[in-house]
């Protein structure tokens, strides 16, 4: 029903410069995606035109060159880089007698192909539906009403009708579902958020290296490929940074220039992991002379999904390839705004971890504790931590330290046999006074908390 590419088909593929010439950089990323569909380009198709035609998008002439390409080579599909009306992909399909995919259908192939968990694939299905919902009548074309006669009268509802009606029932029965879902993880989100933990989300251009990163940070056996889109299904793992802190890495879907809209729609609760993250760790593939569109691209997608004013790092991956070394950027405030690395070679990631630890430095809390000096253990983790600003000797040769660590941590600490937080600044209602972590202490010194 979807006319999905069987691995191993060949393909010819298309792409027309409208007011410009062809950009090889942009034919290479449509191989890429043909390729990772299982499609074998066997010809390439171009030309430039002022302004896409309205019959076949190409132009009459090129469309007759397409159709000779198209059976010279004995291709089984016809792949355009363009979104197609879907008029002029049966006006192709008519004249060539191959079967035509746009760029958007073709995305859709990918992702339904990709997709594992059970969330991901409603949300392939959706889109797949709300796609070809227009095009349903290149399918039925050689069918009429029901014509008359005894025992041939009936409603007069047309294959075409029914199989609309048929998608608008799929369609409205998935976004039940889909809502249903989302209604879940958001549930489980809330959660989540009573506990202090900030999270991390990966994202950026597709095959920019988020998933080698992935599994460099988190050691997951997360699938990584030299291919397009070989992530679909969001992953989180937790971490802990060198400094002591706590955080939540989600690997999410990559972008591509001209993502289909309704494939943004559709996911809408995946991309939520990017839009409810602290920081965005935005990554880029270093080597490629396009780094800046792909920026761009990012950015564009990001600001569709409402996730454009989250603080983001520069994670310049696969420096590898320039023989460059790791380095920390910083903006004229001092702030790290930049780091480039090798995910693969595993070279600077000490420096991502210590330029994220700064961007998250706002989430922790200076508190005074007392330990008993026989807690030579936990000092000694939270010097190495580096939390520790400074040490004094109380009167019954108990310990104080002055230290900086994470809410998250402070509320571990309070749960400590023998540890008291004497102080806390800044503290909000997570580290106020009457606070249930607090109020387990059974302290008085509880009291002096503000």
């Amino acid at each position: 029903m979807f006319e999905r590419p069987r691995s191993g088909e060949r393909a010819v593929l298309v792409r027309l410069g409208v007011g410009a010439p062809v950009d090889p950089e942009d034919l290479q990323e449509f191989t890429q995606l043909a390729l990772s569909a299982g499609a074998q380009p066997v010809a390439t198709v171009t030309g430039r035109r002022d302004r896409p035609d309205p019959r076949y998008f190409l132009g009459s002439g090129k469309a007759e060159e397409l159709q000779k390409v198209a059976a010279g080579c004995d291709a089984d599909v016809i792949l355009i880089d363009h979104a197609l009306s879907p008029s002029q992909e049966r006006n192709l399909e008519k004249l060539t007698g191959k079967r035509v995919l746009d760029r958007n259908g073709l995305i859709l192939d990918i992702f339904a192909q990709r997709a594992r968990s059970h969330e991901g694939k409603l949300e392939v299905e959706l889109a797949q539906l709300r796609h070809i919902a227009s095009r349903l009548v290149r399918g039925w074309t050689h069918l009429e009403r029901q014509k008359g006669g005894i025992g041939l009268r009936g409603p007069g509802e047309t294959q075409l009708e029914t199989d609309r009606r048929i998608i608008g029932q799929r369609v409205r029965v998935l976004g039940k579902r889909l809502a249903k879902l989302q209604q879940q993880r958001e549930t489980g989100r809330q959660m989540r958020a009573e506990i202090p933990v900030p999270s991390l989300a990966l994202v950026g251009y597709t095959n920019a290296g988020k998933s080698t990163l992935f599994r460099a940070l988190t050691g997951a056996d997360a699938y990584v490929a030299d291919q397009l889109f070989a992530t679909l299904d969001p992953t989180v793992r937790r971490i802990r940074l060198p400094g002591g802190t706590a955080v939540v890495v989600a690997d999410t879907v990559g972008f591509i220039r001209e993502l289909p809209h309704e494939l943004v729609a559709a996911f809408q609760s995946t991309l939520t992991e990017a839009r409810e993250a602290t920081l965005l760790l935005h990554v880029v593939d270093a080597s490629n002379p396009r780094r800046s569109e792909q920026l761009a691209q990012v950015d564009a997608v990001l600001e569709e999904i409402g996730a454009r004013d989250i603080p983001q790092l520069i994670v310049y991956n696969k420096i590898d390839r320039l023989s460059s070394a790791p380095r920390l950027d910083r903006d004229a405030a001092g702030r790290a705004s930049g780091v480039w690395i090798s995910a693969e070679k595993r070279s600077g990631l000490e420096l991502l971890a210590q330029a994220v630890a700064e961007r998250l430095a706002r989430f922790a809390r200076r508190a005074l504790l007392r330990v008993p000096a026989s807690a030579g253990a936990l000092r000694s983790r939270l010097y190495s931590a580096q939390a520790v600003r400074a040490e004094a000797s109380a009167a019954d040769g108990s310990i104080e330290l002055a230290v900086e660590l994470p809410e998250l941590e402070l509320l571990e600490l309070a749960r400590t046999a023998g540890v008291q937080i004497l102080e806390v600044q800044g503290a909000d209602t997570a580290c106020a006074p009457g606070s249930a972590y607090l109020q387990s202490l059974g302290t008085a010194s509880a009291s002096k908390l503000r």
